[in-house]
């Protein structure tokens, strides 16, 4: 009688699925897709602003409007905001913490097209050359040039940052409008007119990023001056600026353009009284209403005078 033989089911062998790994999707990392875009976004409003600000430089000097060359001028401007923003620093740790685990590569890229096209249409009207001086001053700015032991970098200094954002936007904004000029005077009025302004925005934001500019040693005025002696003095070049504006409307050096006048002296002693109080946590809310009454400046100057027909 033939035995049987019992087969224990723990000895069976079953072929192994080698196609395991095919029933599971293998998603890719979008972690970093968030701050990414919102590092991309995070220049396109004053690059609007600025381009729109280049606009009413042309209506101030009463010089033909050339909307490729207020494109142009938008695009430089946020490449060079976006490159600020994607060369990483210390008090941007603290004071854009959002921007955390951006693809600096993407945004540097980025950032390369879109300054290469706006120098291309600066190019086709003449002035190639403006679409350095914000690039480069920038670039110092940010991160400075090395030569042998001497380190050139314009941050750090006391309201070297400010003066640097005036000053390098306010000819950048001047000189494209007024390139073809008759008079430099207007052109230099110009220049002084958006070079305080910017200025002042520039010093109002940095109420905002106090601890982080001072975590890295930056010498804002807020953090060197305090936050009343800084208040005192951007009333003070607001209403140089906005008084000098109005005296040259009044003997016709520049154009007649009373919207441009008005608002823009309503929208700087609104932020001036409203947004020059320290906050380390800032809310949505009180972000929105700064960013309307600095960088929707121009943007609601346009509008006024599209509705109004002045």
């Amino acid at each position: 009688m033939a035995e049987k033989t019992v087969i224990s089911t723990t000895q069976l062998s079953y072929p192994k699925n080698n196609n395991n790994s095919s029933n599971h999707l293998v998603l890719p990392d979008i972690s970093r897709l968030w701050p990414t875009l919102h590092l991309l976004n995070s220049s396109t409003l004053v690059s609007i602003s600025g381009a729109l600000r280049i606009y009413l430089a042309f209506l101030l000097l009463q010089m033909q409007f050339n909307l490729l060359s207020c494109v142009a001028g938008g695009l430089v401007v946020y490449a060079v905001y976006t490159l600020d923003r994607a060369l990483d620093s210390e008090e941007d740790a603290v004071n854009r913490s959002e921007l955390t685990g951006a693809r600096r590569d993407v945004a540097l890229f980025v950032s390369l097209l879109a300054f290469l096209a706006g120098a291309y249409f600066l190019f086709l009207d003449g002035i190639l050359l403006l679409a350095f001086l914000p690039l480069v001053t920038g670039y110092l700015y940010s991160k400075g040039l090395k030569v042998g032991k001497y380190h050139l970098k314009l941050k750090g200094g006391l309201g070297v940052k400010n003066l640097v954002v005036g000053t390098t936007w306010g000819a950048f904004i001047a000189g494209i409008a007024g390139w073809y000029a008759e008079s430099l005077f207007p052109v230099i009025a110009v220049f002084l007119f958006f070079g305080i302004k910017l200025f002042v925005n520039s010093s109002v934001y940095d109420f905002k990023d106090i601890k982080g500019d001072a975590l890295a040693g930056i010498k804002t005025l807020p953090v060197s001056l305090g936050p009343q002696r800084t208040r005192d003095l951007l009333l003070g070049m607001h209403l140089f600026s906005h008084s000098l504006l109005g005296l040259l409307i009044l003997s016709d050096t520049i154009a007649y353009e009373p919207i441009i006048l008005v608002y823009s002296f309503l929208a700087g002693m609104i932020c001036i009284h409203r947004f020059t109080v320290p906050t380390e946590n800032e809310s949505k809310g009180r972000m929105h209403k700064r960013l309307f009454v600095v960088d929707g400046e121009s943007s609601v100057v346009v509008g006024l005078k599209a509705f109004t027909g002045m």
